[in-house]
């Protein structure tokens, strides 16, 4: 009993295991008229791990496993974002995926396992975990990309996305084993004790730190690291751009936190990582949103809009204060939930054999559709941060915690890069507020 009671923390990761492998069998004794079945069992998989998750008793602080996992408020919360994004997406992605013959097991399956590693990479407490976990969500998205059989643009995408992110691995695990080499230890709080105390070689540290930080930076999508981006947005199904523009995104920031924050979180490795960190959030920023301005498709602007708003949420990371470390998590949660709704409308506008990513495609849709103008119209304010929409406080809150670390020179940059990314936003608006439609027939 003892031993079942230890496994508490853990629930939710061993529930959703036994139940993907659960619609993992069920589903090779289905027909494709029966495969709603697994659609429909996916989306209780996620409800069961969100009242879990939920509801189970607090555990503050435990550490499973050999303490290897951890269980605390942050990785709570970003669990149940988790859960709720990659709900959203299966409920978004049904039709879509039917018309394009992907509404099979290996879909769900697929994005279950992702959201399996997710969960390690937010609970991790030791390198290996945070590894394993990243691995597991890398290696189902790669698949994922390439599920559009008859797509040369998916698998090429998925080819690229392989590529880089082997590389970016091989220089995350390398910078991992130095750490491990200096400290004597893959525990996260041991090792920034270790750091803390001045018994690591700083030499060895110092290195460990740069590879560290270019993994990250490729996991977050980040200027110089963001070369797939563009191409893995614009080659994966849509369904599948959506599932990979949102919910990662919450475990590479807990990735973040628990290796860079928790683990090299040191005053005289700051200061380290700190110069680091700016110089790529404003590479973000800059290249972001300047690239964004010259897109006519909507995915390919998406992905460099993604890459701005990264940019913003290293600076919540970087001010080194818990202030900003709120205000970087309130702006990937932000962030996720405008990325769903804009791309959930990309999806409902699609049809057989029409993909609605060209920016032309947006002319006239409030004659089309008033209502799906209007939801467009506030997500687009939101992502520029026009007040008084969310995206707004969640840009105030940042810069905010920027200011107060005492570089206003970079909440200054960061307000005019701002600027310059609100025209590619509000050029959507007048798209489909002003522009005559090509399409005049409504949209159901």
């Amino acid at each position: 009993m003892q031993f079942f009671l230890s496994l508490a923390p853990a629930y939710t990761e061993i529930f959703l295991l036994c139940a993907i492998c659960a619609i993992l069998l069920i589903d090779l004794f289905l027909t494709d008229e029966q495969r709603n079945l697994t659609y429909v069992l996916s989306m209780l998989t996620l409800l069961g791990c969100f009242l879990i998750t939920a509801f189970a008793d607090p555990v503050n602080d435990v550490e499973p496993f050999s303490d290897m996992l951890v269980t605390d408020p942050l990785a709570s919360v970003l669990k149940l974002c988790i859960f709720a994004s990659v709900a959203v997406v299966f409920v978004y992605s049904q039709t879509y995926i039917r018309a394009r013959g992907m509404f099979r097991g290996e879909f769900f399956v697929l994005a279950l396992f992702a959201t399996l590693g997710m969960l390690v990479m937010v609970s991790g407490a030791s390198m290996l975990t945070l590894y394993l976990g990243l691995e597991l969500l890398s290696l189902s998205l790669y698949a994922m990309i390439a599920l559009q059989r008859d797509s040369t643009q998916a698998t090429e995408a998925a080819m690229k996305y392989f590529v880089l992110g082997a590389l970016a691995s091989g220089m995350l695990l390398y910078g991992m084993s130095m750490l491990y080499g200096a400290t004597g230890t893959l525990d996260i709080d041991v090792m920034s004790e270790v750091i803390a105390a001045g018994e690591a070689d700083m030499t060895i540290l110092a290195f460990a730190l740069v590879f560290i930080v270019a993994g990250l930076g490729f996991k977050l999508s980040a200027v110089p690291f963001h070369m797939w981006v563009p191409d893995v947005y614009h080659g994966a199904p849509t369904a599948v751009t959506l599932f990979i523009g949102t919910a990662p995104k919450l475990a590479a920031f807990a990735f973040v936190m628990r290796l860079l924050v928790s683990g090299l979180g040191a005053s005289f490795l700051v200061e380290q990582w700190q110069w680091m960190l700016i110089i790529m959030a404003v590479l973000s920023l800059a290249i972001g949103n300047i690239t964004a301005i010259a897109q006519t498709n909507l995915k390919r602007m998406l992905a460099y809009s993604a890459i701005s708003h990264m940019g913003f949420l290293l600076l919540g990371v970087l001010s080194g204060s818990s202030e900003g470390y709120a205000a970087a998590m309130f702006y990937v949660v932000v962030y996720v939930l405008t990325s769903l709704g804009t791309f959930g409308i990309m999806l409902l506008l699609s049809r057989d054999g029409f993909e609605a990513e060209n920016l032309d495609d947006y002319k006239g849709l409030n004659q089309r559709s008033p209502w799906f103008a209007a939801i467009m119209l506030v997500l687009m304010f939101s992502m520029a941060g026009v007040p008084p929409v969310v995206g707004f406080y969640a840009k105030l809150s940042v810069l905010w915690a920027v200011v107060e670390a005492g570089f206003v020179w970079l909440a200054v940059v960061a307000v005019l890069f701002s600027l310059i990314g609100a025209f590619y936003y509000l050029r959507i608006v007048k798209l489909m507020y002003f522009d005559p439609p090509q399409d005049l027939s409504p949209i159901a």
